[in-house]
């Protein structure tokens, strides 16, 4: 079992990915709306991952993934969203980010960005 960060502006999206990885078996032990959330709450409850969206108000998940990995080089994040531009997958996996899913994604879709988030 794993512990999860999530980090989403949309309740919703949050609300999804947590049924999923609590039906997964695993275990969300916190969640953040932007960036800036996402940096202090990752520090406090050193989670084993992270689900990260890219888009989002204040500090977006570009500039926290510099920042969470800059500071824990080990981080495991996966970034799950809408944008599928080959420079802004390449720019967040070139920061620090493991492995990129476009939204909407299923369960077996996140379950396999999990596993593959902690195989690398």
């Amino acid at each position: 079992m794993a512990t999860f960060l999530l980090v989403d502006d949309s309740f919703i999206m949050r609300k999804t990915l947590r049924i999923t990885i609590e039906k997964l078996g695993h275990q969300v032990v916190g969640e953040a709306t932007d960036g800036r959330d996402a940096y202090e709450k990752f520090s406090m409850l050193k989670p084993d991952g992270v689900i990260m969206d890219i888009e989002m108000p204040n500090v977006n998940g570009i500039e926290a993934i510099k920042k969470i990995c800059s500071e824990f080089p080990n981080s495991k994040i996966l970034v799950v969203s809408n944008h599928n531009e080959k420079d802004l997958i390449v720019e967040a996996l070139k920061n620090g980010a493991k492995y990129y899913l476009l939204k909407p994604i299923s369960d077996e879709t996140l379950k396999k960005g999990i596993e593959i988030l902690f195989s690398k």
